[in-house]
């Protein structure tokens, strides 16, 4: 007996999703089977069983990453075979590229059994140098681990929310998207040129109206770059620091969505959770709000974290919950509950944690 298509699951998870009509951004559950991408809301930290939304996969195009939503680098677009856009918003670039690669399979095969693959391009192929410097940029612009901004001084003149050159060539072999700071220096050149690189000061305008293409860009801490001025909307990354610099100063060990109850209204919601070491902070986000400053966060310095039966309703715990709580108890005994959206992600989590306590 065949197997019905929608049956299977291929993934599922959160994703922030962006509404047709009024231009807001929630998060949804999304199941992802082989010719259609589902979606449903989560009530009290339960999925509601009646679907939200569907979309038909054959004939869809994908793009990832998509960079029109300058405050949200981890959107992919899913256009229909009707011209219809779908945003999606992944918690991390992994996440992103994983669900990116699970959809264009999906797509792909819908193709190989209607016999068309013959006639379709290799996206992967034309797009390649494009999609390599966005993905580059893309990290770069990162709130958590892209480049830092701040305000320097050139000939007198104070230049805010930018960066050196050498700076850029030190982040890029840092993340070891350059080998060499030769490397580094054509790939920034290959990003001025492009257009997702600008210049600031004199320095670094002369060098780019004087110098040979592969001379564009200098490897030099007197000459200022910065971001396009279409980016500058999010408000850079320096707003997000000057909350509070030491806590968000340490490396991300960890991000994903979870379902967090309230400590007024006891209410479930999805948050992005980001995991810091040295020193070791737990920040959430709200993923619907443009927002890049934590809404709330606490160091993990004696926290205590432990597994909730999913049996039963713990004390303190309210609402109609689908089970794999955890619990954190700071050092000033405030109580937060959370859940995550399977055993393994829980345990994942907690373990994430305790190494950091």
């Amino acid at each position: 007996m065949e197997t019905d298509k929608r049956s299977t699951i291929l993934r599922e998870g959160f994703l922030v999703k962006r509404g047709h009509v009024v231009h807001n951004w929630k998060a949804r559950w999304f199941v992802l089977t082989p010719d259609q991408l589902l979606y449903y809301k989560y009530e009290g930290g339960k999925r509601d069983s009646c679907q939200r939304g569907k979309i038909l996969l054959k004939d869809c195009t994908i793009t990832s990453p998509f960079l029109e939503h300058e405050n949200r680098p981890l959107v992919f677009k899913l256009q229909t075979q009707h011209g219809v856009d779908h945003f999606l918003e992944a918690c991390s670039r992994e996440e992103r590229d994983e669900w990116a690669a699970d959809i264009t399979a999906a797509i792909n095969k819908l193709q190989v059994t209607d016999g068309a693959m013959t006639h379709q391009k290799d996206p992967a192929k034309s797009q390649l140098h494009h999609i390599n410097l966005s993905k580059v940029m893309d990290s770069m612009y990162d709130v958590h681990s892209g480049i830092k901004l701040s305000n320097h001084m050139e000939q007198g003149s104070t230049y805010s929310n930018c960066f050196s050159g050498s700076a850029v060539v030190d982040w890029l072999v840092f993340m070891q998207l350059a080998l060499t700071r030769v490397e580094a220096v054509t790939l920034a050149s290959a990003l001025l040129e492009e257009g997702f690189l600008r210049t600031v000061g004199m320095k670094s305008v002369e060098a780019l109206r004087t110098a040979a293409l592969s001379e564009q860009f200098m490897d030099d801490s007197t000459a200022l770059y910065s971001f396009p001025e279409s980016l500058k909307k999010r408000g850079s990354v320096k707003a997000e620091r000057s909350l509070s610099a030491v806590e968000l100063s340490g490396k991300v060990v960890k991000r994903g969505y979870l379902l967090k109850q309230g400590h007024r209204r006891k209410n479930w919601k999805v948050r992005l959770f980001v995991l810091r070491s040295e020193p070791a902070f737990l920040h959430y986000y709200d993923p619907t709000k443009d927002d890049i400053n934590p809404v709330g966060g606490f160091s993990l310095r004696s926290c205590l974290v432990s597994s909730l039966d999913d049996n039963g309703v713990p004390s303190g715990v309210k609402g109609n919950i689908q089970g794999n709580l955890f619990k954190i108890i700071t050092q000033s005994d405030t109580r937060y509950f959370i859940q995550a959206p399977s055993h393994q992600e829980k345990m994942d989590w907690i373990d994430a944690i305790r190494e950091q306590t």
